[in-house]
């Protein structure tokens, strides 16, 4: 009926190294200045810590150069963590963000 499930599988990403760290949340909020990354709102429904390189496509959470503040929640159209998800320019945004931050911490 139900296929076998493998005890022994390997999930292809490890959970842990997606998980955004305490210390990348401090130095996101800090960095943010409690602000929208993109369009710098300081009131929002809600803010959400972002990958850049999504957390489904390897995007470690322990690299404060892979996190973003943005006004959310992602499901809802119109906030810039829907657009920066599901939109061609946002995953456009996306790279350029990252870059920038990249060059901010001193990554090769």
């Amino acid at each position: 009926m139900f296929p076998k499930v493998n005890p022994n599988h390997k999930r292809r990403v490890p959970k842990n190294r997606t998980r955004i760290t305490k210390e990348v949340r401090e130095e996101v909020l800090k960095r943010s200045e409690g602000k929208c990354e993109r369009c710098l709102r300081s009131r929002a429904y809600a803010f959400e810590m972002a990958h850049l390189v999504q957390a489904s496509h390897g995007g470690r959470g322990d690299e404060p150069w892979n996190i973003v503040l943005l006004c959310g929640p992602s499901v809802n159209t119109g906030t810039c963590h829907n657009y920066a998800d599901y939109t061609a320019d946002g995953r456009a945004w996306r790279i350029g963000k990252r870059k920038e931050l990249e060059k901010r911490y001193g990554v090769e």
